[in-house]
């Protein structure tokens, strides 16, 4: 289906509507070939997702990444690669849409399918939610490895080890890319390159370079603190109810140093935890304060914990989100677009990276069916993609916004003590009122728009029942 933020089947301003209809997408029935040579620069999982789309539009499709991509072997390019990852039900759905039997490949390779969450805010239960989403658990590695193996089973599509060193151009339009590998410096010639470099992407230098605007970079200091380790299951663990949890704590209230706690069972028999603090708290940056913090956690978190440790904690360090804006450009190379973390990274804690970019794919295939010519900027595409964006921001800053405001005493106006007081009233009826649960199931999985929150009847209801509660 080809969506269209001016499409009369659409509101301009619906972004719920077109949301929903990126989440439905399917590959198409027939393959258009409109490229000879399309080229992803970068083997991440959102340039994995695109060359997958790209298969069906172009005879050859190229990826160009830099490091070698062994199996099972985490990726220099990817710092948070060693963290806990969570395929949520966004992500899945489209993955087995467009490449069929991904989640029984990635069973049968160890991947964990969360049948249990546990999640609790201040150490109070959420309500039971009557869904009954796919969800996988695994390392970053396995989880990209039979990404990587089905898209690259595909006739058309290869990937060349190389580093892109820059882009040509004509007539306002990318015709090229340069890169250099172990035979020196070379160009290859392409019809359309999608830039998946992360968070580092040089695309913004490349263009500027040769004459264009670059996309705007809004930052956010949102400094956060990963701490993960990996625990051998025991008999204890065994025994959970669940095979996953999240712990939330709200400003004011965290345990030593801890705002959010997640675990979950990955391949191996094992549990991945991981500990995430705001500002300046680091919590279990070494073996011991690791365990000594989980205990005074849920006590499935001090379970798991016991367990053999499998190796030392990984830590990570994010000092800002970002954001890449291209919806305001008119002096930008046609034929060129990005994805994924190149456009816009948040606090991964939530899980929204790869489901993003899904979702960021089904923008190019839409954008790709429907396009008449390719030779000025790709703005229906962007224009799509940023309400995708808009979407993930608005589930994951919030909720680190408040906490950081709160840790350096940001005196708050009016209209944003309003809207925290709502988000509150939301977020604490979770714990009690299962509508209300699966509403915002359904909005942190990426399964509806976040305005579904919005409704001033939900506010209402939420008020209500915490009301009653008290």
């Amino acid at each position: 289906m080809v969506v269209s933020v001016t499409d009369s089947a659409f509101n301009p301003r619906d972004d719920a509507g077109i949301f929903d209809s990126l989440l439905s997408a399917e590959p198409p029935f027939d393959q258009r070939l409109v490229f000879d040579t399309a080229c992803v620069l970068g083997g991440s999982i959102a340039g994995l997702f695109a060359a997958r789309v790209l298969s069906d539009f172009a005879r050859h499709v190229v990826i160009i990444e830099h490091d070698e991509l062994h199996d099972r072997a985490s990726r220099p390019g990817v710092p948070q690669g060693d963290q806990l990852h969570v395929l949520l039900a966004a992500g899945a759905q489209w993955l087995d849409r467009w490449l069929p039997g991904f989640t029984e490949e990635a069973l049968a390779n160890g991947a964990i399918r969360i049948t249990s969450e546990a999640q609790t805010l201040d150490g109070n239960s959420m309500a039971p939610s009557t869904r009954e989403y796919e969800m996988l658990s695994a390392t970053r590695p396995l989880l990209e490895s039979v990404v990587r193996t089905t898209v690259l089973s595909r006739a058309n599509t290869s990937v060349k080890y190389a580093r892109a060193t820059g882009l040509r151009y004509r007539d306002g339009a990318v015709t090229a890319v340069e890169f250099v590998d172990s035979a020196g410096t070379a160009l290859l010639a392409v019809d359309f390159v999608v830039d998946a470099m992360g968070r580092a992407s040089r695309i913004s230098k490349w263009v500027s370079n040769a004459g264009f605007d670059q996309p705007r970079l809004d930052r956010v200091a949102l400094p956060i603190n990963y701490a993960t380790a990996i625990f051998d299951s025991s008999e204890a663990s065994a025994d959970l109810h669940v095979n996953a949890m999240m712990s939330i704590f709200s400003p004011g209230h965290t345990v030593d140093g801890v705002a959010i706690a997640s675990a979950a069972k990955v391949e191996n028999d094992q549990w991945m935890v991981c500990l995430i603090g705001c500002g300046p708290d680091r919590p279990g940056q070494t073996p011991d304060d690791f365990r000594a913090t989980c205990t005074h956690l849920e006590s499935s978190f001090a379970t798991v914990a016991a367990g053999q440790a499998s190796r030392d904690v990984t830590t990570f360090h994010q000092m800002e989100s970002r954001r890449r804006n291209f919806t305001d450009l008119s002096n930008f190379p046609a034929r060129l677009v990005s994805v994924g973390d190149a456009v816009a990274s948040f606090n991964p804690v939530y899980g929204q990276g790869m489901s993003s970019a899904a979702l960021h794919a089904s923008c190019l295939s839409s954008y790709l069916s429907g396009a008449g010519e390719f030779d000025s900027v790709a703005k229906d595409f962007f224009a799509l993609q940023h309400v995708v964006v808009d979407a993930a921001r608005d589930v994951s800053t919030a909720g680190d916004r408040a906490r950081l405001d709160f840790l350096n005493g940001v005196p708050l106006p009016e209209s944003t003590r309003g809207q925290r007081w709502a988000q509150d009233q939301i977020t604490q009826a979770t714990f009690i009122d299962s509508k209300i649960a699966d509403l915002y199931t359904d909005v942190r999985l990426m399964m509806r728009h976040p305005s579904a929150l919005d409704d001033p009847a939900v506010l209402r209801r939420a008020v209500a029942v915490n009301g009653a509660a008290s």
